[in-house]
């Protein structure tokens, strides 16, 4: 009977390493800094506006060197 109640202590053990590990993740999870979600999409709005954006440089008025441009004409060529 003695192995049986020792293996019963050894997963007590076991489960309260795990609790205090889970509750050590969580204390830190806590202790992070958070940001209010208006703050942070107001940063990500002032972000794009303000960094330029090389992939669409029409945005910027770098139209002459955007390849990707509609011309003026709307009717299409057949090769």
């Amino acid at each position: 009977m003695s192995t049986r109640t020792g293996g019963r202590q050894a997963m007590s053990e076991l489960k309260l390493r795990r609790l205090l590990e889970h509750n050590a993740r969580l204390k830190d999870d806590l202790a992070r800094p958070r940001v209010k979600v208006s703050e942070a999409s107001a940063s990500l709005i002032r972000y794009c506006k303000t960094t330029k954006d090389h992939l669409v440089p029409s945005v910027w008025g770098q139209n002459s060197d955007d390849p990707y441009k509609e011309t003026g004409s709307k009717c299409c060529s057949i090769q």
